[in-house]
């Protein structure tokens, strides 16, 4: 043999022992770590991995976080649901987002940069699973719309997947038709609040006026009214009694509890912080049809029910809505909302959209506003949608949670989505959890009220 073979045959040995040496991916954790540290943005993260990597990483994404609100990392929906997946192996990794709020702009970026600081801590991973839950929902839509190389698939809990403009636009509509059947000439700005003063000061004047109209049956009709525009649901926190289909009074009693909350928070507070980014109003209801929006609510049998008991007109009441004074958006503003975010539906990796039927905050129609902008796209095959029956917002237990993980994990591995019906999920969450509830059930969501994505190019104009 001659020198020259021998030498590189002793090279590729060589090689081939330090190639052994050095550990897979799967085997980077030594034991069980909790890392954490700050990225270039500001923002901190943290990473926890299991003794045994499974050499899949989750990349999870929070909620919504007011302004001014505590801000840690977070890399899990919840501790019980933490600890069951890390026993499964799988390493988990997430951020805090730069800013509070509205932060979409920052919250995209933050969460990829999270994923290079994972792979430079711990090592690059097999496969990698975005999941969110609530607004960290859209954060995780984004992400599967906009960095698909980056992911393997992805997740949304409870999400936003209707989208920025469409969200904002939907809070706008119960406000509304509360001060125009309720509060009519009385001046309450829905919209361009000077500060977060200003807007808890509105909040403040239409609740007074929300209480005093719960006292009769006709403000309680006309409250039922602007839930339905909403479609916020009759049952929709767990500690409430469950209603009977046809019991409309204790469902609008349910439903008030809702509107006062959202009243103070999302559709005020929180509209003045995302106004700010967007430097003006997002949202508007130029055009719109209410009456046929109510038509093709969950609750119109509701309300018709309210309104005849009550002695009221609902055909009047429809026409004031129909003649009130209508607001207009700042095209500018819409321009950042529409960045930050409407969806595109064009998924590139499976997705799988999770939701409760009684959510009053992100009602369970938003799912029908995603399926219908991936539908246009061309993406259908890359979406399925499973449906939780229980009230509240994002009240999954750790089964359901882990049932739609591995439902995702085995997509991205094997290409195909297989059995993703009812009972094989309620299946696998008692395989994966036999200690918390498994509540997937056959459900079809109705239309969204006010859809808005880029895939329908009308939805624009």
């Amino acid at each position: 043999m001659r020198a020259s073979n021998r030498a590189g045959i002793v090279a590729a040995a060589a090689a081939l022992l330090l190639t052994a040496a050095v550990p897979p991916a799967t085997a980077a954790p030594a034991g069980p770590r909790h890392l954490e540290g700050t990225l270039p943005s500001g923002a901190t993260y943290v990473i926890d991995t299991p003794a045994r990597w499974n050499g899949t990483l989750l990349l999870f994404s929070h909620g919504y976080r007011p302004a001014g609100a505590p801000n840690e990392a977070v890399d899990a929906s919840d501790d019980a649901t933490k600890k069951l997946l890390l026993k499964e192996g799988y390493a988990l990794a997430g951020s805090s987002y730069a800013t509070t709020g509205w932060a979409v702009e920052q919250a995209v970026p933050d969460q990829v940069a999270t994923l290079d600081a994972f792979a430079g801590r711990v090592g690059p991973a097999r496969r990698t699973l975005a999941w969110g839950e609530s607004y960290g929902g859209l954060v995780t839509t984004a992400i599967a719309e906009r960095h698909p190389g980056r992911i393997d698939g992805s997740l949304s809990l409870c999400g936003l997947v209707q989208g920025g403009v469409a969200n904002w636009n939907s809070t706008l509509d119960p406000a509304f038709a509360l001060k125009t059947l309720l509060a009519p000439g009385s001046g309450i700005p829905l919209t361009g609040f000077a500060d977060a003063d200003a807007a808890d000061r509105a909040a403040g004047r239409l609740g007074a006026v929300l209480s005093r109209a719960q006292e009769s049956a006709a403000g309680r009709a006309r409250i039922a009214l602007a839930a339905a525009l909403h479609n916020i649901p009759g049952w929709n926190d767990p500690k409430q009694d469950r209603p009977a289909p046809d019991d409309y009074e204790a469902q609008q009693a349910n439903q008030y509890r809702a509107v006062s909350t959202m009243l103070v928070d999302a559709a005020f507070r929180r509209r003045q912080e995302a106004e700010q980014r967007a430097g003006g109003n997002m949202a508007w209801n130029t055009g719109v049809d209410y009456t046929a929006m109510l038509r093709r609510s969950a609750g119109y049998a509701e309300v018709e029910a309210l309104y005849a008991a009550a002695g009221l007109s609902l055909d009047e009441d429809l026409r004031a809505l129909a003649g009130a004074p209508r607001i207009k958006a700042d095209p500018a503003a819409v321009r950042y909302m529409t960045r930050n975010i409407a969806f595109t539906g064009r998924l590139r990796t499976p997705q799988l959209d999770v939701h409760t039927t009684g959510d009053p905050l992100v009602p369970v129609q938003v799912t029908s506003a995603h399926r219908r902008a991936v539908t246009a796209a061309g993406a259908g095959g890359m979406l399925r949608q499973g449906f939780v029956d229980n009230a509240g917002h994002c009240t999954f237990t750790p089964a359901e949670q882990l049932a739609a993980l591995h439902t995702v994990d085995r997509r991205a591995g094997t290409g195909r989505w297989g059995d993703t019906a009812p009972g094989a999920l309620n299946a696998e969450a008692r395989r994966s959890d036999p200690t918390t509830a498994a509540r997937y059930l056959a459900f079809r969501p109705g239309p969204y009220p006010r859809p808005y994505d880029l895939a329908h190019p009308g939805d624009g104009r």
